[in-house]
């Protein structure tokens, strides 16, 4: 089941070229995943994709006698949040006076739905400006022009990862008991009848703010860093597609979670495959990783910048994933991610940052990121 990256590339061509279904993972540092056949005959890996996978809603959902009576009925109807703390970075920020930086005013966010908790501890504004500068050296030399910086944010929740696997609102989903979940909302390509799609999400906005549409799709930081992406990822199509195009500019789509709607500016990009691509299926996804909407470009520069201000391994997050059903992919990018580690959990968000970026604003995009899909 887990293997060795280089493993699995081979054992995809196989698969694909017998058309047998098959599930798989890939983590970030392309060093470790996991791949398995007949996926839908196994339960231990859970999997969800576009409303297919291998679990049932009545089989997982937990016992009354097995619900932590804190969290019983964890699914809410409408999520509420402490009126004390209605936001985790406030509209008027608390600013240290000697050092000139934004701090939050509480260390420990709480958010309530309907009878859980969801608590957060964020990075100090201080450590992420430093990683941020990190980058911005990095973009100011031209050795990037697009770099996704991420951080890696302690929670604290009253339901367990498998809860938050079965009551999750999104489009992918995945499960690996002990280690993390996902429900990530971006596919990285689909490949279905001899075209490869992809889909880039760049450009985040609170959808409560008023005429938010048009302000994420008028930002020019915004409009530079969705234009890089949408070249970068036509570029990489056309490393293993023909007659690549951008199919759809600049569309939206509205995310819910926890913590109120969020607008993501998305476009779409499609090309033609050879004759024979099910025979190659991990060749064509393994020349296209890693996935570029969340790791820059150019790639092999950014990805140096990236080690340096994140100081540590990814992992499976910002890695992909995806489902082959015996004749097309669907594969998602490892976003919306919550780790397992050492008995803590961590919710890992980011975002691109580009020339024209600033932290204050990306600190607090990062943030807004971390969210239950409920």
């Amino acid at each position: 089941m887990l293997y060795k990256c280089f493993e699995i590339e081979s054992m995809m061509n196989r698969a694909g070229s017998e058309r047998v279904p098959f599930l798989f993972g890939l983590d970030f540092e392309m060093e470790n995943g996991f791949f398995i056949e007949h996926p839908m005959l196994q339960n231990k890996i859970l999997f969800e994709v576009n409303g297919i996978g291998n679990y049932n809603y009545n089989q997982f959902l937990p016992k009354e006698s097995e619900v932590n009576k804190e969290s019983k009925n964890f699914f809410p109807k409408e999520s509420e949040v402490h009126k004390q703390n209605s936001n985790i970075v406030p509209k008027e920020y608390e600013v240290n006076k000697q050092n000139k930086y934004i701090i939050p005013k509480e260390s420990g966010v709480i958010y309530q739905g309907n009878n859980y908790n969801f608590e957060i501890f964020p990075e100090d504004y201080s450590q992420y400006k430093i990683r941020f500068d990190v980058v911005m050296d990095g973009l100011t030399r031209g050795n990037s022009y697009l770099t996704n910086l991420t951080v890696k944010t302690p929670i604290h929740t009253t339901i367990s990862l498998k809860d938050i696997f079965v009551g999750s609102l999104s489009p992918y989903k995945l499960y690996l008991p002990n280690k993390f979940v996902c429900f990530s909302p971006e596919c990285f390509v689909k490949i279905n009848d001899g075209k490869i799609s992809t889909y880039p999400m760049k450009g985040t906005i609170n959808a409560d703010i008023k005429d938010a549409e048009q302000i994420i799709l008028n930002d020019e930081k915004e409009k530079a860093e969705h234009n890089t992406i949408v070249d970068l990822l036509r570029n990489d199509l056309s490393r293993v597609a023909k007659n690549v195009v951008v199919k759809k500019f600049k569309y939206i789509d509205n995310i819910k979670s926890n913590r109120g709607n969020i607008l993501q500016v998305s476009s779409e990009i499609e090309g033609a495959l050879g004759d024979t691509y099910l025979d190659d299926i991990g060749t064509i996804i393994f020349k296209l990783l890693p996935a570029g909407s969340v790791s820059g470009a150019p790639k092999s520069a950014t990805l140096d910048i990236i080690r340096k201000a994140e100081q540590q391994a990814r992992g499976y997050y910002t890695g992909i994933a995806g489902y082959f059903d015996g004749t097309s992919v669907n594969s998602f990018v490892l976003i919306r991610f919550i780790e397992q580690a050492n008995g803590k959990l961590y919710f890992r968000s980011g975002g691109g940052i580009t020339a024209m970026s600033n932290a204050e604003k990306e600190y607090r995009e990062m943030l807004q990121k971390v969210y239950l899909p409920f």
